[in-house]
């Protein structure tokens, strides 16, 4: 067998193997991300932790300028060395494929946050009304604590620095009723690629490659703990949005900080209000009149945020991060982060909120 041919038929090998392995969530649980995956994170966290930029994202902007770079140097010679050009992409493809599920993406195949913690996954509309008054009232109570006034927004006094510190503190206590929800070797950066990652509707990412946790700084400061707990959950291993939805709540809501406690609560009433926005708009008009007027001034100040940034390239980014998602175990897509509304409510039904 001819050389060029080995990396793209080890791609077809990697296809098929993945096809496989989706029916052993609980082989993939134990040996990869309770065991392998543990090691492979903890190192790139240790040697890249302390490094006060993004490694991921300079990775990045370099393979998109050798990308760019190839094409250019390439786009005479498409149609005459069409076979060559395609083997090269197909092993490029192969190699990426391979470092990006052994580094992060093989935790796609994991046991469901359902199971490992005995989650119902169905709800009613009056579990969710009962859950989103709790919420409600929850979210109020931490509101005027911390403004003295239920009409005032709440004003985050922290810097981002200090909030990649802080957010610790949430994991810390977390980790004391769940163990394998333990955070070792903060690795937390301001991406570089903030600007697109807004204009693309996002509030982070996890680069796979080098296990930094990416975190847009542009966004309202509010939401910014409950964000960055989010990503740092995917550094955990937890490849499911709405599972690390889901985690980022609770290590937020954990955290011995007012603030940090209402980015969690907010966060997750928004998501109940949304979810009411689809299901029944009479009761969302009577559940917001309940809710404070400085939390909804918070929530504009999102809205107003990201309405700024609203392009045709959030549409299309969406759509292919949908197709995304899809393909790699997440069947609801860009829904998927929405879908922890299933797992809060399910997992308060037996506990105090």
């Amino acid at each position: 067998m001819k050389r060029s041919y080995i990396l793209p038929l080890f791609l077809l090998i990697q296809i098929v193997i993945l096809k496989i392995i989706r029916f052993f969530p609980e082989t993939i649980e134990h040996i990869y991300s309770n065991g392998i995956y543990v090691y492979i994170s903890k190192f790139s966290r240790i040697v890249l932790g302390k490094i006060p930029f993004s490694i991921g994202d300079c990775l990045y902007f370099f393979l998109i300028i050798l990308l760019t770079k190839w094409i250019w140097n390439k786009r005479k010679s498409w149609k005459t060395e069409w076979k060559n050009n395609l083997l090269t992409v197909l092993s490029a493809l192969s190699v990426f494929y391979f470092f990006f599920h052994f580094l992060w993406a093989l935790n796609y195949y994991r046991e469901p946050l359902f199971e490992k913690m005995s989650i119902e996954r169905d709800y009613t509309d009056a579990d969710l009304l009962a859950f989103t008054k709790k919420l409600i009232a929850k979210t109020n109570a931490i509101q005027s604590q911390i403004t003295k006034n239920d009409s005032l927004k709440v004003v985050f006094p922290y810097s981002q620095n200090q909030v990649f510190e802080m957010n610790q503190n949430g994991y810390k206590n977390l980790s004391k009723e769940y163990v394998f929800f333990t955070y070792s070797h903060l690795s937390i950066k301001k991406s570089l690629f903030s600007l697109p990652l807004t204009y693309m509707g996002f509030g982070g990412y996890l680069n796979p490659f080098t296990n930094e946790a990416q975190v847009n700084y542009l966004g309202p400061m509010y939401s910014f703990p409950m964000t960055t707990n989010h990503e740092m959950a995917h550094q955990m291993g937890y490849a499911s949005e709405s599972e690390c939805n889901f985690i980022g709540f609770l290590s937020s809501i954990k955290n011995d900080n007012l603030y940090f406690q209402y980015s969690g609560y907010s966060m997750a009433l928004r998501y109940c209000l949304g979810n009411w926005q689809v299901r029944d708009e009479e009761t969302l008009k009577q559940l917001l009149k309940t809710v404070h007027p400085g939390i909804l001034k918070n929530y504009k100040e999102s809205q107003d945020f990201w309405k700024q940034y609203q392009t045709p390239i959030e549409t299309g980014f969406h759509a292919f991060y949908d197709r995304f998602l899809k393909i790699n175990q997440q069947k609801d897509g860009m829904d998927s982060y929405s879908k922890f509304v299933n797992l809060m409510v399910n997992y308060y039904k037996v506990r105090p909120l």
